[in-house]
Order: structure tokens, then C-alpha cells, then sequence
């Protein structure tokens, strides 16, 4: 007697197909014979900050040269034609057990690659011995760990890769909480000083009666309370190396001076000494503030101010640059998965929630919320598990998470494009291009909806 059951067909469209896998815990990327991306998951999403259509016809090795993961598993698969492991990381921080497998036409050539990764936290909690993954070959390539889909920082990299070589000073103007502090290193760690030391001074947390102290240091007795051994300065710490003056505009007019003649001789007196001691750094500051206003109200010198702006950079807040919000979402949720020993995840609607709020504390903002929603959030991060401030400010646009009808959502997505768009492209023959649609059409668009992205006539 047959299984009935066995005689069932099962219809399963490919509308389906996609979704379901869509739900699969690993990621899946589908290349073809060219090396293009045909396919991949919305895992891409929680490895590299990118949305599928951002990544679906690119080639593979497109977003490999950016920097989005290393080492590159394909040229292994291509050359071998036959399955291979390796062990990768995403510039998120991600650690991946990635697995290519090569599908092969009747010629014996690839027709396309079937690449799965799996996060190494999750793949460690499956198996009991770890000899696999000391057996996998890890190549050593070196490029930047700057985490950035934006536009902008993009071009501030690249500016930075031009200054770094350089030894002059350095200004970042910036908010809070903007990553002034990552892109300093970043410049100290692609020039030529990356071997020497890197010190940061925040001039605001430093009491101004000891900062001259930090900054120069002294010999013994140089005053009450010294220690009578004396005490080496950060400047001549930082020695071969940089040093690091964040909150620049909080440092007292008296200590201006003398940061001044650091800059132009490179050499100062300690505190209690007669002889001037010599030191090769580099310096770069950073503040919040708008020092020339304050030139200006005499609040900082003119000499100093025009000293440490020899070559100025500006980093924008993260409202001006949405396309890090995810990655940098991830990137923090994976930093503090492993520092509390978890594996917490976060639902679409939270993570829409997180990209629409206007974060006025910044990255700084950001990642003190990861970590509060990874120690006292659920298994799956819900909107619910949000401070109020961040939940009441997304409701006046209830729309964008939860879209109450087809049109509505039509709107609100052709809003969001049309508007991305034309800040990133300031014209409607670039927008037009960027969205594919006539430039007459993306004109009524950026009149409707870019009213206050326009410039002034």
C-alpha cells in the first residue's frame, strides 16, 4: 500500500523560496560564473550594514576592495573548483565560518558559487572540539577597520589618506559623540608614526592646576607635593609618536602659550627645569566648539587656533549620515554580544526605529544604547526595550514602522529614496540616474519632497 503522503506535490513558488530563506540564521550569497552577486539573504544586512539591493549585481570583488570583509574566499574556490572553509571577519567585527561551493556544468566549469557564512560565536556553541577551526587558513590582510557605508566619510577618508603621510597638525571639528577620537587614530595608524605611542589628553576632564603638569611634567621639588623623582610629561611620552588634545577649546588661556611653542618649535621647558627638552610628534586636536568664535571673544588665541588648523576636518553628525546606522547598530551589538557572553538580536522594526531617531548624543549615543539593550533587552530586541525619548520621538511617524497601507508605505519609501538620493547627488539628472526613472519625473519628486534640501534662491 502507498504513502498517500508520498504521493502529495508540494508547490513552493520562488516568491516563497526567497523568503524562507530569508529566515535561515546563516548568511547565503550566490555568485555567478562572472564572480557577480546573483543572490544573498538579508543576513548581509546584520554582517555589513548593506540592504540586499545594495549588494544584488555587484561583483564580488567590489565590495571585497572596500574593505567589507577579509580574506576573500572566492579566488580559492575558482582556482580549486571544489568546496573550501575559511575563517573571515567583517569590518563590523563579525567573525564568520564561511564555506563556497562551487556548482559545475557539464564542462566541468563553475557555473555558479554557493557561499554560506555562519557566525563563529554561534558555530563554537555547536561543536565540542575546536580543532576545525584551528584547522582553518586565515590570511593576513591589512586595510582599514573604519566602519562607514556614508558618502561623507568616505571622502574624509580618503582626505585622510592623503594628510596622514604628513606631519602637520591636524584639526577635527565635530559634535560629541562623532567619532573625532576613532579618526585620530585612524590618521595616527596609516602614517608613518604607527609604531610610536599614541596618547589622548582630554583637556576638559584634566583639572586645569594639574594639566600643565600632565601635558610638560616636572622634576622633583619643582613644588609642593612633587614627586621627588619628577615626572615625564605626555608630550615627551609621545615621543616619535602622536598626541591627542581632544576638547581643545576647554584649555586655559594660560597653557595656550605654551602648547603654542610646542607646536612651532617642538620643544618645551618642564615644570621646575631650566633646560628645554626637544620631542618629534605629530599633533592633532579636536573640539566642539567653534574656536573661531572664540578667537573672537578672546576666549582662545589667535596664534594657537591658527597654528592647529593647518589642515582642518569636519566630522559630520550621524543624522547627516544615516547608511551608518546599521552597520554601526551591528557593529556594536556584536562588541557587546561577546563582552556579556550573549547572542541577543534585534528585530527589523527595532532596527527601523533606530534608523529614522535623529541622535542628537551621536555614535556615542548609539553604542551606550546597544549596551544597554543587550544587558537588559530580550533574546530579540523589541521596540518596546527602547528609552521612552527614542519610542515618543518616532511616533509622530508611525508610518515608517508600521505602514497602515500599501499606499502609505509606497509613499513613505518613495519619500525616503527621493530624499537620500538628492542629498547624496544635489542634482536631478544625478538622482534621475541613481533611481532610474526620467529626469522630469525625479524633478516633481525633489519638488515634493526636498523642499528643505533645496537651496535658497
Amino acid at each position: 500500500m502507498r504513502n498517500n503522503s508520498m504521493e502529495k506535490k508540494v508547490d513552493v513558488t520562488l516568491e516563497s523560496m526567497l523568503k524562507i530563506l530569508d529566515y535561515s540564521s546563516d548568511e547565503i550569497f550566490v555568485l555567478n560564473s562572472e564572480k557577480q552577486i546573483v543572490y544573498v539573504n538579508r543576513n548581509c544586512e546584520k554582517h555589513y550594514g548593506l540592504k540586499q539591493d545594495e549588494i544584488l549585481g555587484k561583483y564580488n570583488h567590489e565590495l571585497y576592495e572596500q574593505g567589507y570583509w577579509k580574506p576573500s574566499i572566492v579566488p580559492d574556490v575558482f582556482e580549486r573548483k571544489e568546496p573550501v572553509h575559511l575563517k573571515q571577519q567583517t569590518y563590523i567585527g563579525a567573525e564568520l565560518l564561511t564555506t563556497a561551493i562551487p556548482i559545475l556544468n557539464d564542462d566541468h566549469e563553475i557555473e555558479y558559487v554557493f557561499i554560506t557564512s555562519t557566525e563563529l560565536n554561534n558555530f563554537k556553541r555547536l561543536i565540542e572540539k575546536k580543532s576545525l577551526i584551528e584547522e582553518i587558513t586565515e590570511k593576513e590582510e591589512s586595510h582599514s577597520n573604519f566602519i562607514t557605508n556614508s558618502p561623507k566619510v568616505g571622502k574624509i577618508i580618503e582626505f585622510s589618506n592623503k594628510v596622514a603621510p604628513t606631519d602637520s597638525t591636524i584639526l577635527i571639528q565635530g559634535e560629541s559623540g562623532t567619532g573625532k577620537g576613532v579618526l585620530a587614530y585612524y590618521l595616527h595608524q596609516i602614517s608613518h608614526r604607527k609604531s610610536g605611542p599614541f596618547l589622548t589628553v582630554n583637556c576638559a576632564a584634566i583639572p586645569e592646576d594639574l594639566l600643565e603638569s600632565e601635558l610638560f611634567g616636572y622634576t622633583g621639588g619643582a613644588f609642593t607635593g612633587a614627586n621627588k623623582e619628577g615626572k615625564t610629561g605626555l608630550f615627551e611620552a609621545a615621543n616619535n609618536g602622536t598626541i591627542f588634545l581632544d576638547e581643545i577649546g576647554e584649555l586655559a588661556l594660560s597653557l595656550q602659550a605654551k602648547v603654542l611653542g610646542v607646536i612651532q618649535d617642538k620643544q618645551f621647558i618642564p615644570i621646575g627645569s631650566s633646560e628645554s627638552k626637544k620631542v618629534d610628534i605629530r599633533i592633532i586636536a579636536a573640539t566642539n566648539q567653534n574656536l573661531l568664535e572664540m578667537v573672537r571673544n578672546k576666549r582662545f588665541r589667535e596664534d594657537l587656533f591658527y597654528r592647529l588648523n593647518v589642515i582642518d576636518v569636519h566630522m559630520p553628525p550621524l543624522r547627516e549620515r544615516s547608511e551608518d546606522i546599521i552597520p554601526l547598530t551591528y557593529s556594536f551589538l556584536n562588541k557587546f554580544n561577546e563582552k556579556y557572553n550573549t547572542n541577543k538580536v534585534i528585530s527589523p522594526s527595532c532596527l527601523d526605529v533606530l534608523y529614522y531617531y535623529s541622535w542628537p548624543g551621536n555614535i556615542r549615543q548609539l553604542e551606550n544604547l546597544i549596551e544597554r539593550l543587550v544587558i537588559v533587552g530580550g533574546s530579540i530586541i523589541q521596540i518596546d526595550d527602547l528609552p521612552q525619548v527614542i519610542q515618543d520621538q518616532v511616533k509622530d511617524i508611525p508610518q515608517l514602522i508600521h505602514p497602515n497601507s500599501l499606499d502609505c508605505a509606497l509613499e513613505e519609501t518613495t519619500r525616503t529614496l527621493v530624499r537620500r538620493s538628492y542629498d547624496k547627488n544635489q542634482s536631478s539628472r544625478a538622482v534621475a540616474k541613481d533611481l532610474d526613472i526620467s529626469q522630469s519625473r525625479a524633478s516633481r519628486l525633489i519638488r515634493e519632497h526636498c523642499q528643505d534640501l533645496l537651496p535658497e534662491k
